[in-house]
């Protein structure tokens, strides 16, 4: 199977080829990269093909990967007949997308693909078939975990979601840090009580996320600091907030959509 990866010294496009020549999925010869700067010999830890263009990469190709920001779409004009096409851009809707002649996906991975964590839910337009979807699903696992949803809407909440991957996380981290820092907590020990509350913790509902409220009540139960912590939390508007945040990123990629559809239209394309 011949890979092409446009934007493929990207975050994602990096991540999916070294995916993919780690599991191993694809051999070095089979893997095509084009990006925005040219050839990076020393990109990848194996050699792979650079193309010329885009067309080149095409022609090369029987999997298109499109890994650039949505709104270098438009200037790639890309031509795709007879290719399966899968797309990381967050708000380039399929109808746009298979413009390129193309069968074609929309997925969105996470920064967890760095290191093949990533959970990427994905739709398909109603071209691709059984064997294409079998191709998704090998291709994405290179770089973790992937489900197919039925909708594009839901790919846009699964944009607020879990394609932010890290970022909630990472925000809580730093509120963590933040007030660790503001108490004269050392700097190391600070890191490692974030890390512990972030990371070490998350293992608990690993595989059982819906018992989630479950252990809330079970902290709660015990009526000690832990309790006070959450009570205040709610006081203070944590779940709201954070449905607001969920809320605002799905409204975003939703205006994303309509602005491409929007230049598509003032374009002629």
């Amino acid at each position: 199977m011949r890979i092409g990866i446009i934007g493929g010294t990207g975050w994602l496009g990096a991540a999916l080829v070294r995916g993919l020549l780690g599991r191993p999925l694809a051999a070095p010869a089979e893997i095509v990269v084009l990006n925005r700067s040219g050839p990076r010999p020393d990109a990848f830890p194996r050699p792979v093909i650079w193309a010329r263009d885009a067309d080149d990469l095409v022609a090369r190709s029987e999997v298109v990967v499109v890994s650039v920001r949505p709104e270098d779409w438009p200037a790639l004009r890309l031509r795709a007949e007879g290719r399966l096409l899968l797309s990381f851009m967050a708000g380039v809707p399929l109808d746009l997308l298979g413009r390129s002649g193309a069968r074609c996906v929309r997925a969105m991975p996470n920064a967890a693909a760095e290191i093949g964590a990533s959970y990427t839910p994905w739709v398909a337009d109603r071209a691709v078939t059984e064997a294409d979807r079998h191709t998704v699903t090998t291709i994405l696992s290179a770089m973790g975990s992937s489900d197919p949803v039925e909708t594009e809407a839901q790919i846009d909440l699964m944009t607020a979601v879990s394609g932010s991957g890290p970022a909630y996380p990472a925000l809580m981290a730093a509120a963590i840090l933040d007030f660790l820092r503001a108490e004269g907590v050392p700097e190391t020990v600070a890191r490692r009580s974030a890390e512990a509350v972030i990371c070490g913790a998350a293992p608990l509902l690993a595989g059982r996320i819906e018992t989630a409220r479950d252990l809330v009540g079970t902290f709660r139960s015990y009526a000690g600091t832990t309790a006070a912590g959450l009570a205040a939390a709610e006081r203070a508007g944590f779940g709201e907030a954070l449905r607001a945040a969920l809320v605002a990123a799905t409204g975003k990629a939703r205006e994303m959509t309509e602005a491409q559809r929007r230049s598509a239209r003032q374009g002629g394309d």
